[in-house]
């Protein structure tokens, strides 16, 4: 995925590629970025029916050779070059250290949530469009991602309040479930896709907004409510069986999660201005005894035994507090397998105090970034095209949070339209992937290309290594982390926020020096061989 500074018109400049991807010998299958100007030092990757940049298949060279992947403010896209590990380094620059047997937490993945604005915007597109898309978050020429977050039933990013239990009162045995015709029209269908076109496993993460009127304080749908009464009554013995028939109901669609999260932002969004947000408000300890008395024993004596239950899916201001009231008592934590946090208010806290502080006291608990997105504070720019500081925002956050023991990072809508909606609630906010359905297009943001430095190069299952610098620490101007894949890759994410160049070395005491210069405002990823 390269991209040129040429100004050739768009659709002159597609045909040009097709013809040279058609009649070059030797060409390579991946496609090389259209990109849009939008602005001073603003760009993005244009993509419709007929054409969409690519990558080829990582091919790693011979031991003792690496490969590099770059992009850049300067336009570069995930830009392929290859090097040779030297056995002595020139001594300039910043120097870090690689050490695979310095082992810390294993990795889940990375990926996107499938909302309906995120479905909407993406049927709005021509078929071959759809599948340009698709392709390019899922599919091996794409960038790979592996989890997948879904609303369960409505949340802001949808048209309309709604949940699967809206036409009966006081439904007790929930005889009127039904799925909404935006999960069996768009979600599902699209996930079909989805599973077809994915080499990876996909993993699915299922979260609650909002339920039943007739189960809420409120007795509405949308707005801030509690579920009446108290755990172990009732009403949130229903609300824990409402879970169960969401995983029925999709697994008769022949999709099956692996986690569920017990309820989407149960505090921050008590907080939001906005008057009809959808959610259910918990305490920690309400939540805790939900889990003990409703929603634990409802989940283990199911068919549904097997999928993982994530707590707080909040601000990770909350912890540790929340994770020592929920699995800090023995009858929760039972049920509970990770913590999930949005990274809004990230700024207030520092990781060390909250993350790590947290997975020093619960090692066992996986903590995964569940929702992530750019534009969400009022006085920003919903949608900011090209916008390669909210890219840098982005792998910041991955950076920071895998190095706090983080498992993994879900962004939040797959692809949302030129406004950043639909959102029923005017809760607009910016996307890795804008669409604009008049034109056909849609348009790959830098967001997109920082994740892809991650999502494609780190799989499941590889685990964060040492990789630290030697230089005095007021020098390390850069941001970086280490993992080993579990095919014995070393892979090593170098992320440059700074205004000016900076020079540097990796090195892996078993074969060599990696020398190199991190331009302004990139970012780069580097793979070689370990033998491991």
């Amino acid at each position: 995925m390269r991209a040129t500074m040429w100004t050739m018109d768009p659709g002159l400049y597609v045909l040009f590629l097709l013809f040279l991807l058609q009649v070059v010998p030797g060409t390579t299958a991946a496609r090389p970025c259209v990109p849009k100007f939008v602005g001073v030092n603003a760009m993005v990757c244009v993509c419709n029916a007929t054409y969409c940049d690519t990558l080829d298949p990582v091919s790693l060279p011979p031991m003792g050779h690496y490969l590099k992947y770059e992009s850049s403010k300067a336009g570069k896209r995930l830009e392929l070059s290859k090097g040779k590990l030297r056995p002595n380094c020139s001594g300039t620059g910043l120097q870090y250290k690689y050490n695979p047997f310095v082992q810390y937490q294993r990795i889940k993945g990375f990926g996107g949530s499938h909302t309906d604005a995120a479905a909407i915007n993406i049927m709005r597109l021509s078929p071959g469009a759809q599948d340009k898309l698709l392709r390019s978050y899922f599919a091996e020429d794409g960038i790979e991602y592996n989890l997948l977050r879904l609303p369960m039933g409505c949340s802001d990013f949808s048209t309309h309040p709604y949940s699967y239990d809206d036409n009966c009162r006081d439904d007790w045995e929930l005889k009127c479930f039904k799925l909404a015709p935006e999960d069996t029209d768009l979600r599902i269908p699209l996930l079909h896709r989805i599973m077809a076109l994915s080499k990876r496993p996909l993993s699915l993460v299922a979260s609650p907004w909002t339920g039943p009127s007739w189960l809420r304080t409120s007795n509405e749908v949308g707005g801030k409510a509690k579920i009446k009464g108290e755990a172990g009554d009732r009403y949130h013995k229903t609300w824990a069986r409402y879970f169960i028939r969401f995983l029925d109901e999709y697994a008769s669609c022949n999709v099956t999660f692996w986690a569920i999260t017990a309820q989407n932002e149960p505090v921050f969004s008590a907080f939001m201005v906005i008057e009809d947000f959808p959610t259910t408000l918990f305490s920690a300890k309400e939540q805790r005894d939900f889990i003990i008395k409703d929603l634990g024993p409802a989940l283990t004596s199911s068919p549904h035994r097997d999928v993982l239950l994530i707590i707080l899916d909040d601000l990770r201001i909350n912890l540790p507090n929340w994770a020592n009231v929920v699995i800090g008592n023995s009858s929760a934590a039972q049920y509970v397998s990770g913590i999930g946090l949005h990274w809004y208010l990230d700024s207030v806290i520092p990781p060390g105090l909250t993350i790590e502080a947290t997975y020093r006291l619960y090692p066992n608990y996986f903590i995964l970034y569940t929702e992530s997105a750019n534009g969400f504070q009022a006085f920003e720019k919903k949608v900011d095209l090209g916008s390669w500081k909210r890219g840098t925002r982005y792998s910041r956050s991955i950076l920071t949070s895998l190095n706090n023991f983080c498992t993994g990072w879900i962004d939040w809508n797959l692809a949302l339209d030129m406004i950043g909606g639909p959102n029923w609630v005017a809760n607009f906010v910016d996307s890795p992937i804008i669409v604009d359905s008049l034109k056909d297009e849609f348009y790959k943001q830098p967001m997109f290309y920082h994740l892809a430095h991650f999502s494609k190069f780190i799989p499941e299952g590889s685990v964060r290594v040492s990789l630290t610098c030697s230089s005095p620490f007021s020098s390390c101007q850069l941001q970086t982390a280490g993992f080993l894949r579990p095919d014995g890759i070393a892979v090593a994410v170098v992320l440059n926020g700074c205004f000016f160049d900076v020079a540097f070395s990796i090195l892996d005491n078993r074969f060599g020096y990696i020398e190199d210069v991190a331009q302004a405002y990139s970012i780069q990823t580097y793979l070689w061989k370990t033998g491991l």
